[in-house]
């Protein structure tokens, strides 16, 4: 696997190089550990705060804003002041944020440190992007991100297995001891073993022009913007997923915070075992066509999968099948259209890598928007959502690289 910085030259010992994946990964697992492992506590939060479940789904969509609103700042302070710095900062705030939720009084409070904990952790997720551009080519990134799949998609399997485990033997409050500490983790892995993959000669120089000039350049570029809008989209449809299958699971179909745990980690099993499969492909075709199959599997999954809520009376496993085709079809959409994206970054990896998490994380917040202001006491507002922001994501595709996606 060849890289364009001296930081991991050709010849590079492979437990340096796992090192470095593990680390990154890590950092991109800011945002499924932080949404997944409090998931189960759903209904203890609401019993808590003696509110409905559209004011829990509230401190998600919250995170889902912060997430947003902060790579888009993250993104460009690590193109001018160098990956670590803004980093460190993100992980600090996290950190605070989450000793903070511990003693939140009230939804309202859990609902604003839930946006600033998303402000410092997405630091992570921006950053680990942008390093992985710096370090490798389009064909290796995609590699690269495949890689950070496996580790990023080991959280959504133990997140909320975690989450269901601690609600057994202590209340909410100790989910959000375990996020801190975590942050904890990875501020001591970046500060004492992290390398900055931007030396100073490379780093971007000026005030808020050259920035805003770089994001009207990336949204000028239709190529760029549809594999980020692809991948997006698709991810929309993941964070529908996440809002609406706690009621789904848990209120809808009886299933326990621990079974629910369970379940949820074997769509992220799917997840990751497809993305393992497109590290293999990817030595025999390019990411960019394996993109086309996976977006139309991806949809073609969630149609079924919106047909299946719309019948009347349908059991758990008609809605686990088509609900894991979709997730697991991820696995091909997210390294493949985020490798295509990032190689048309030129010198502004990190303002890229904001932009598309904006995007993802915007999307997301409106995908679970949507979810819960079309709540019916039914599982259709899950299933039409997913299928029509995967459906989005295809014509996006299709409208904006056309032939130039292969």
């Amino acid at each position: 696997m060849s890289t364009r910085s001296n930081l991991a030259p050709e010849g590079a010992a492979a437990s340096r190089r796992l090192g470095l994946i593990v680390i990154l990964g890590a950092l991109t697992a800011f945002a499924p550990l932080s949404i997944d492992m409090y998931l189960p506590a759903f209904p203890a939060l609401q019993a808590h705060f003696d509110v409905g479940p559209g004011a829990v789904q509230g401190t998600l969509a919250a995170f889902f804003v912060g997430l947003a609103i902060g790579q888009s700042i993250h993104g460009p302070l690590s193109d001018r002041l160098g990956r670590r710095l803004p980093l460190v900062a993100g992980i600090t705030v996290y950190i605070a944020s989450s000793i903070g939720a511990i003693f939140a009084p009230s939804i309202e409070s859990l609902v604003l440190l839930r946006f600033v904990q998303a402000l410092g952790g997405c630091a992570g997720i921006v950053v680990a992007r942008a390093m992985v551009r710096d370090l490798f080519d389009e064909r290796d990134s995609a590699r690269v991100y495949s890689m950070l799949m496996l580790v990023m998609g080991v959280a959504p399997i133990l997140a909320p297995m975690l989450g269901g485990l601690l609600l057994t033997i202590a209340d909410w409050r100790w989910i959000f001891v375990a996020l801190a500490a975590f942050g904890l983790a990875c501020l001591a892995a970046v500060w004492l073993v992290l390398p900055d993959s931007l030396p100073p000669e490379k780093r971007q120089r000026g005030g808020i022009q050259p920035v805003v000039r770089a994001y009207l350049h990336l949204m000028a570029d239709p190529v760029f913007m549809g594999f980020t809008l692809a991948s997006s989209f698709a991810m929309a449809g993941m964070f529908a997923y996440i809002t609406g299958s706690p009621f789904v699971f848990i209120t809808l179909h009886g299933v326990s915070p621990q079974d629910y745990s369970l379940l949820f980690g074997l769509n992220a099993a799917g997840l990751i075992a497809t993305s393992q499969i497109n590290l293999r492909l990817l030595r025999r075709l390019t990411g960019r066509r394996i993109l086309i199959v996976a977006l139309l599997a991806n949809a073609g999954a969630a149609v079924t999968l919106a047909g299946v809520t719309l019948w009347p009376g349908t059991g758990l496993i008609a809605l686990l099948v088509p609900l894991f085709l979709t997730i697991a079809s991820l696995g091909f959409v997210t390294a493949n259209a985020m490798a295509a994206a990032m190689s048309r970054a030129g010198a502004h990896a990190g303002i890229a890598s904001a932009l598309i998490g904006v995007l993802q994380f915007a999307l997301g917040a409106l995908a679970g928007g949507m979810v819960g202001l079309l709540e019916d006491g039914t599982a259709a507002p899950m299933g039409l959502t997913m299928a029509a922001f995967s459906l989005a994501g295809v014509a996006a595709h299709q409208s904006l690289t056309g032939r130039r996606a292969a």
